[in-house]
This record gives C-alpha cells, structure tokens and sequence, in this order.
C-alpha cells in the first residue's frame, strides 16, 4: 500500500509540473499586459519610485512584462511614462508576496532608446 501512495504522488507530482505555467526561478513573458493585476503592480511601482525620489512620474502603459517564481512573484515591467512634456521608459522589478499583501521595489532604471 505504501509504494502504491508513493508511485500516485510522483505521478501527481510530475503530472504538476509538465502542466505548470510557472518555472520556477525562469522569466516567463506576460500574456496580458493590461491585465487589472499587472497595471496596480506597475502603478505601485511608479508610485513608490515618486515617494523615494521626489519624481513626479505619471504611468501611460505597461511596454512588456515579464514573471518569475521566487518566494512570491516577481515582476519585471518596462513602463511608458510621463513627468511633464517628457515620454521615457523604465524598467521597474516589483517583488509581490500575495498572501502575506506584499510588494517591495527592487529596481527602477530609465532605458535609454
């Protein structure tokens, strides 16, 4: 009985894991970058990037987007933003732990064209 449990749980295990969207530690791109979820992640970012620094950043949109698997999500957003007349792009990494209602940022960097 006990090698039958063990044999249904590696299957099940395996099963998981060839179905699974999310690999773990591997980037994986955003299907949907105006999803309600993506755009509150990259709004924080933003919005905290203004606290730190004193900016006056406005979103205009998510360019890409990628997700990994850590502990948590983390999420690696280009963003089309304006401060004034000026149009730049950023790459911001927001670190989201969902159950715990986290979010740090870990990274925001203007891209140069």
């Amino acid at each position: 009985m006990r090698y039958h449990c063990l044999v249904l749980l590696s299957l099940m295990l395996v099963s998981y894991a060839a179905c699974s969207d999310a690999v773990l530690g591997g980037w994986r791109p955003v299907k949907d970058l105006k999803e309600r979820h993506v755009v509150e992640i990259a709004e924080y970012a933003v919005s905290e990037y203004d606290k730190r620094s004193g900016a006056k950043l406005k979103l205009v949109s998510v360019v890409k987007g990628e997700t990994q698997v850590v502990a948590g999500t983390n999420y690696r957003l280009v963003l089309k933003t304006k401060d004034g007349s000026a149009i730049n792009n950023y790459e911001a990494v927001v670190w989201e732990k969902t159950w715990l209602n986290f979010r740090n940022l870990t990274s925001f960097k203007a891209l140069h064209s």
